[in-house]
């Protein structure tokens, strides 16, 4: 089934998904996926048989926008749905700079890593009594080991 492409007003994509889901049960439409990626702001896929259903599908909906009539290909939506594979280079006793949050541009040492929740544990170094926290690994950036 192929796969269009609908526009609608920013941060409201939620509510169409909903629109088009009370539409779909109460018109009986063939609609067979809604989708929202977040990284495409301001649109949503819809997989339907045919354009013509996907406008019966939005009707009268206020944070719809139109609807893109050529087609988009599945295969060109396929790689936000793969698993990126990371590659953690920080290990136990290894000094780090905290790059966000309240900490930011302090400097620590790492205690332990939980690789399942993506965490480290931290001493900062210069703070007169040492308390270990928990911060997650993308807020941390390695100076030296």
């Amino acid at each position: 089934m192929p796969v269009y492409a609908v526009r609608c007003v920013g941060k409201r994509e939620k509510y169409l998904i909903d629109a088009i889901e009370n539409n779909v049960k109460s018109k009986g439409l063939e609609v067979k996926a809604v989708l929202y990626i977040p990284e495409i702001k301001g649109y949503i896929f819809v997989e339907a048989p045919n354009e013509e259903v996907v406008r019966e599908a939005i009707m009268g909906n206020p944070y719809s926008r139109g609807i893109i009539s050529k087609p988009i290909n599945p295969d060109e939506l396929k790689h936000f749905f793969e698993e990126k594979e990371e590659l953690i280079l920080l290990k136990e006793g290894d000094i780090v700079e905290i790059v966000g949050g309240p900490l930011k541009r302090e400097r620590a040492k790492i205690i332990s890593i939980d690789l399942g929740k993506k965490e480290a544990r931290v001493e900062i170094i210069d703070s007169s009594t040492p308390i270990p926290l928990t911060i997650k690994l993308d807020l941390l950036k390695k100076i030296s080991e």
